[in-house]
């Protein structure tokens, strides 16, 4: 079950995001379930199919669902190969701290702020 806040400063698209890429990470979503049409997902929602798709292809290019044509969308089993990625840019990132002498407590807050801005995503 997803909800939208249209209260929220935070994008129907990316509240939609956060929720797929939540369930799908703490398993509540396997691998291999398929998704909602993105027509039927928007109409039970209230939103625009554009929105649903634009979380659909943000979803896709994470590594986190594939699209199979008309056969429809289906959580990936790449995620899990994402997050190794995510672990290894991780200890490389803990690598270059500890080699220029950066606080940890400062690097963290690097990492904080970049997660929080959009331009980590490309």
């Amino acid at each position: 079950m997803f909800v939208i806040d249209a209260s929220s400063p935070v994008p129907p698209f990316e509240q939609l995001r956060v929720q797929f890429a939540r369930q799908i990470q703490d398993r509540t979503l396997p691998v291999g379930a398929k998704l909602p049409t993105i027509r039927s997902l928007a109409t039970d929602l209230g939103l625009a199919a554009n929105t649903v798709a634009r979380a659909y292809r943000e979803l896709e290019e994470a590594g986190l669902i594939e699209t199979r044509g008309r056969a429809g969308s289906f959580v990936s089993a790449t995620g899990d190969a994402g997050r190794e990625r995510v672990r290894r840019a991780a200890a490389e990132y803990a690598a270059v701290v500890a080699s220029v002498g950066v606080d940890p407590a400062e690097a963290l807050r690097i990492v904080e702020a970049a997660l929080r801005t959009e331009d980590h995503r490309s």
